[in-house]
């Protein structure tokens, strides 16, 4: 896709969304089953499906889905469309193109063996790797503006409101 496919494809979109700020609402869902017969969740997506587990370091197999990764794929996901699109954008092309994600966590925190440890993912590196001709200039925006427009990238920083319910269904 270049550039003005990328426009004819998402001008009408935008002039929607302009016009009818409501249409632009979406909420995502997502669901799961746990199994009675060890500490997973099945999943089951339109894209996918796998047993999510605990990490091999809180006492895991090791043979199934990490939340912990998952969250990490998610940005990946969504830090790497959104470098394309954006690149396409602003006509950046490159040879090749690699996105990669390492989240730092204390598993102290999650067994509750030390207090003071954290619980969940403390830090968080993206990197882009580009093979390009484009300037200095040219990749310093094109990574400014990913930043600025990849839902997960903002959704960490800025975390939604959350809240959680327990719902007796028999």
């Amino acid at each position: 896709m270049n550039a003005e496919e990328l426009r004819q494809l998402q001008g009408p979109i935008k002039a929607r969304y302009k016009e009818h700020p409501e249409a632009a609402r979406h909420v995502f869902h997502a669901s799961g089953t746990l199994l009675p017969d060890r500490p997973s969740v099945h999943i089951e997506t339109g894209f996918a499906r796998y047993d999510a587990g605990l990490h091999e370091k809180a006492g895991g197999p090791s043979t199934e889905a990490c939340s912990g990764d998952l969250l990490l794929e998610s940005l990946v996901a969504c830090a790497g469309v959104t470098f394309n699109v954006v690149a396409t954008a602003m006509g950046v092309a490159f040879r090749s193109a690699r996105v990669a994600v390492e989240g730092e966590g204390d598993f102290r925190g999650t067994l509750g063996v030390a207090k003071e440890a954290a619980v969940g993912i403390t830090d968080i590196r993206l990197r882009f790797e580009i093979d390009s001709d484009a300037s200095d200039e040219q990749l310093a925006t094109l990574l400014k503006l990913t930043e600025r427009y990849c839902v997960i990238l903002q959704t960490l920083r800025t975390p939604p409101k959350l809240s959680a319910a327990l719902v007796r269904v028999a």
